[in-house]
């Protein structure tokens, strides 16, 4: 997961971190000498790299308990040390994304389950917010609420629209990756329920994909659509999850998606935090790939999920 930020070094190191990769500078000066000596100032860039990280065995549980030595980071195929390592359920920032088009009116009571479901099975002290969009995107809770834990509330949210109009599903995960990066957690994730169609949005895919790259959310996507349903587009939402670390759910049977949107609350509260200090720094490319091993002393053969990789800020390209 990737989200820059710029902060003072210490000597400590802080044992809230947040779950992305974020870029450290660290700065040290000298006041002026008693004989006149000019006052002078050392600066430096290091990057610290933190990665949100699914562990699923063959059969799709959930992988606990493993230690840092199970791990290894590959970044552009180099090797990296793990210097950050964390297995615990933390509280986070998220947004539900729903479709409110009218391609799914018929869908809107099984959504509005899906989400409280969702909500049901999360870290109670989750910040939550939902965002609905059709044509337009709109925040669900009042503007004084950007976040809650309150279920009444995002029951409320969740059927604040009547599903009409078409569809911006690339403005609205654009507005969501705003929004949650103000919420007062550490980890971020969305949870994105639509067809994967979009006819109206002001960002290309393009552009989303970069905003994607850039952000440190986890994004988890949900198809809602049949076989004969002519506005599926199941790679987009194929390829904005997989950016992001998160996972694609496509289910045949929508009776589903209550199940799935279980799980996903499962999934964030059951991923590893892994963070490294790229051993090379300074390559041409802004854009450096990133790949997660995981050994288990058995040889099992495991699934992982993290984000492909991560943008850095020009003023690091050195």
């Amino acid at each position: 997961m990737c989200s820059f930020g710029r902060r003072k070094s210490s000597g400590r190191t802080s044992a809230a971190v947040c779950l992305a990769a974020i870029f450290v500078s660290v700065f040290a000066a000298a006041q002026a000498t008693p004989g006149g000596g000019e006052e002078f100032k050392i600066s430096t860039s290091v990057v610290l790299v933190l990665l949100d990280v699914s562990v699923k065995d063959g059969k799709g549980g959930y992988v606990a308990g493993l230690s840092r030595d199970a791990f290894h980071i590959y970044e552009d195929g180099a090797a990296q040390e793990i210097t950050v390592f964390s297995s615990a359920d933390v509280p986070v920032a998220v947004g539900l994304v729903m479709d409110d088009s009218g391609s799914v009116r018929a869908k809107r009571p099984e959504l509005i389950t899906a989400g409280l479901a969702f909500a049901g099975a999360s870290n109670p002290q989750d910040q939550v917010f939902v965002v609905n969009f059709n044509d337009k995107v709109r925040s669900g809770l009042p503007p004084a609420t950007p976040f809650t834990d309150d279920v009444k509330l995002l029951r409320l949210a969740l059927m604040e629209n009547q599903p009409e109009g078409q569809t911006a599903l690339y403005d609205a995960i654009a507005f969501a990756l705003h929004h949650v990066d103000s919420g007062k957690r550490d980890k971020k994730a969305l949870v994105v329920i639509s067809d994967g169609s979009d006819n109206c949005s002001t960002h290309s895919f393009t552009q989303l994909m970069r905003l994607v790259q850039e952000s440190h959310t986890t994004i988890y996507t949900v198809g809602i659509f049949g076989a004969d349903d002519a506005d599926r587009n199941p790679q987009v939402l194929r390829r904005i999850a997989s950016a992001s670390g998160g996972e694609c759910f496509l289910p045949g049977d929508f009776a589903q998606i209550t199940s799935i949107c279980q799980k996903i609350a499962k999934d964030i509260r059951s991923r590893y935090t892994i963070g490294y200090i790229p051993a090379r720094t300074g390559a041409k490319a802004g854009f450096r790939k990133i790949r997660v091993a995981v050994e288990t002393p058995g040889g099992e053969k495991l699934v992982v999920r993290t984000r492909a990789g991560f943008y850095v800020p020009s003023e690091l390209r050195k």
